[in-house]
C-alpha cells in the first residue's frame, strides 16, 4: 500500500458554493497509509459540540495555505475531531510548511467509510468508526470526520457526505 495516496478527487470541479462538490466513490472501504503526512493543525470553540466561528478559523488557515502555494492540486483533505464539548481539532492536509500556523505531521494505517446525512448523525458516525474497526480485528486508536462541504454547500448540493477515518 503506498503511503499518503488518497482516492481521486476534482477540486476544480464546478461548484454551487465554497466546496467542490464531493464524489464518495472509491472514498469508502479503504485502507490507507500516512507516513509522515503534513497537515496544518489548527482548533476551534464548539458549545456541547457545536462549532463556532469556525468559518473565520478555517478562511484564515486556507487563506495562509493559499499564500504558501501548499494546496494539493488534485485533493483536499481536512480531519477533523472533538477534543472535548469545548474544542476541536482540525488537521488541514499540505505539501509544504505555512507561515504563522501550528505544522505537524500524522502517521498510520486508517480504514474509511462514507456516510451521507444530517451533521446531527456525528455521534453515529464515531460509534460506527469504532465498531468498523472492531469487526476488522483491530481497536480504533483514535476517529477522525472528513466533513467533505460546509453546512450550506451541503445544502446546495442535497447531500451531505462525511468520511470517517479511523486509525488502527
Amino acid at each position: 500500500m503506498e503511503a499518503n495516496v488518497l482516492p481521486s478527487m476534482n477540486i476544480s470541479a464546478e461548484t454551487m458554493g465554497c466546496c467542490p462538490k464531493f464524489n464518495p466513490e472509491g472514498w469508502g472501504g479503504r485502507h490507507l497509509n500516512f507516513k509522515d503526512k503534513r497537515f496544518v493543525r489548527a482548533t476551534t470553540c464548539s458549545v456541547l459540540h457545536v462549532p463556532i466561528k469556525m468559518g473565520s478559523v478555517f478562511s484564515r488557515v486556507q487563506e495562509h495555505i493559499e499564500d504558501a502555494a501548499v494546496q494539493d492540486a488534485d485533493s483536499y483533505l481536512t480531519l477533523s475531531r472533538d477534543l472535548s464539548s469545548s474544542e476541536s481539532e482540525h488537521y488541514l492536509a499540505v505539501t509544504g510548511d505555512v507561515a504563522d500556523e501550528e505544522m505537524t505531521t500524522l502517521s498510520g494505517d486508517f480504514i474509511t467509510r462514507v456516510f451521507e446525512r444530517s451533521y446531527r448523525h456525528a455521534r453515529d458516525w464515531m460509534h460506527a468508526m469504532k465498531t468498523a474497526a472492531e469487526a476488522a480485528g483491530y481497536t480504533a486508536k483514535q476517529v477522525f470526520m472528513f466533513y467533505t462541504t460546509c453546512p450550506t454547500c451541503a445544502k446546495a448540493y442535497g447531500k451531505n457526505y462525511v468520511v470517517g477515518f479511523a486509525e488502527i
